[in-house]
């Protein structure tokens, strides 16, 4: 492991090793032997390799978490959204994504699962997303997607949780 502060290799000692988001993933936590300071890292089993997404143009391209947590980072800047909500909306949509497909997903779906939690997570952030993932092409359809939320948003009774997810 190289050490990100002084970049040195393998002169690292690790002192905690825990299992974490259910056992998924381990968290270590290092000491670097050369310039004394302590970082963290994370391992995952890489069983997301073996899952294609179809795009849109009916490419086939490997799963990366990476890119699905990049479009919510992007919808999500300037909001006050927690990182870690960002992680755990990924690792949920990751969870159903492996439980209903076994090679290969289509984006879209990919897309309206993101959509459907950030919609609950933070409307604006939500449009964000929405704009790109449906690709609006003209103010109009923005606002149109923006009254929904408005009144779904009044549906709703504030605090009382979803009884079925979409």
């Amino acid at each position: 492991m190289q050490c990100p502060f002084c970049k040195e290799p393998n002169q690292d000692k690790v002192i905690d090793s825990r299992a974490t988001e259910g056992g998924k993933v381990i968290r270590r936590r290092r000491h670097c032997l050369k310039c004394s300071k302590r970082f963290t890292t994370y391992e995952r089993v890489e069983e997301f390799v073996r899952l294609a997404v179809i795009k849109k143009d009916g490419r086939r391209t490997p799963y990366d978490r990476g890119k699905v947590l990049g479009g919510l980072q992007r919808a999500c800047w300037k909001r006050e959204i927690p990182a870690d909500a960002l992680v755990r909306l990924v690792d949920e949509v990751e969870d159903e994504i492996f439980r209903a497909f076994d090679r290969e997903v289509p984006s879209r779906v990919i897309g309206a699962m993101v959509a459907t939690r950030l919609r609950r997570l933070d409307k604006v952030a939500y449009l964000r997303f929405a704009s790109i993932e449906k690709e609006f092409q003209e103010v109009g359809d923005f606002i149109e997607e923006a009254q929904a939320v408005i009144d779904q948003s009044r549906r709703e009774a504030p605090g009382q949780q979803e009884l079925f997810h979409e």
